[in-house]
């Protein structure tokens, strides 16, 4: 599989990285319902099998459960050395409670950041993000912290995630912004008006999350699989899944399908693939909760989308937006 260059660090991610939000399991407010371990477990394995070279995830993935899990997973690996890790801060919880919240100061994050190398059993985090900016107010203490994690050598580099550019230009004076991980999609487009060229003025890498948006652009779902949803996957929640928007959505997926079919692919790479074509782009997060998943969507990491392709789904693109509208 390719490799791209992190902004200015010295790590090459593969263009497609394993996320691991869904192995965190049942029990907080954004599960995506019931998950086994076992097959998490299986889907790392299988992903770092096929190529892969890093792995996603944060604290708050089923409020420490996730990490575990892929600690766990590492730790099975002869490889794990090689592996890049990256994981994230600032969504804390409170015992019993199934809503996480922003916490940004200093003390936090340097007990988050603790925490996670123990669940995770390694000494030192390849990439440390800034889950949100929340609260806004402490994001340069919270930057600063990480900066100093980096000067005593538990981070290698750091990074934000759903930052704006506002934010980002607050941070950088502090320290150098190793990446930015915005979500990105056919469906969700706005970072490139202005958040994906301040990156590449920068230097900054941008790791795009739910580049399928959450399984929509899959062709898997339809009306009747959404409302089989368990009732503690917070699809059922989103935009995306409900209407108005949904039977737009569902419309698009099977107008792009001839596009994917005429190359030999899926719609699941062709989302991803679609991402991949922005030159400020480093690498794609892609969800696997099984190892077939990781198996059919790893090769969009080598595909590279040709003209007329990208030009008929804008098309299709300006006809969504335009029946929303």
């Amino acid at each position: 599989m390719h490799t791209r260059q992190l902004g200015t660090s010295d790590l090459h991610l593969t263009t497609v990285g394993l996320g691991t939000w869904a192995h965190g399991g049942s029990g907080w407010r954004f599960a995506w319902g019931p998950q086994d371990d076992r097959e998490s477990i299986a889907a790392i394995h299988r992903a770092l099998d096929l190529g892969i070279n890093w792995i996603d995830t944060a604290a708050v993935y089923g409020f420490g459960h996730a990490e575990t899990v892929l600690g766990r997973a590492l730790r099975e690996r002869s490889d794990r050395h090689e592996v890049i890790v990256a994981t994230k801060c600032g969504r804390v919880w409170d015992e019993g409670n199934p809503m996480p919240y922003g916490r940004l100061t200093a003390a936090s994050v340097r007990r988050e950041c603790e925490d996670s190398l123990r669940r995770l059993g390694i000494d030192v985090i390849d990439l440390y993000q800034i889950h949100w900016p929340d609260p806004e107010a402490d994001i340069e203490e919270a930057w600063t912290t990480i900066a100093e994690l980096i000067e005593e050598g538990k981070v290698r580099y750091g990074g934000v995630s759903n930052f704006n550019v506002d934010q980002m230009e607050r941070v950088r004076r502090i320290h150098p912004i190793t990446s930015l991980q915005p979500p990105y999609s056919m469906l969700r487009r706005d970072v490139e008006a202005e958040v994906l060229p301040y990156c590449a003025r920068h230097g900054i890498g941008v790791i795009a999350y739910s580049p399928m948006q959450a399984g929509l652009l899959t062709g898997k779902f339809s009306k009747a699989t959404v409302e089989r949803l368990p009732e503690d996957d917070w699809r059922k929640r989103s935009p995306f899944f409900t209407e108005p928007q949904l039977s737009v959505n569902l419309a698009l997926v099977e107008k792009l399908r001839p596009i994917a079919e005429r190359h030999g692919r899926t719609l699941p790479q062709l989302a991803i693939a679609w991402v991949l074509r922005r030159p400020e782009v480093t690498a794609a997060i892609v969800g696997a909760r099984r190892p077939a998943q990781i198996e059919e969507t790893a090769p969009a990491g080598d595909w590279r989308l040709g003209e007329e392709d990208i030009a008929e789904i804008d098309a299709l693109l300006a006809e969504r937006d335009a029946a929303l509208a």
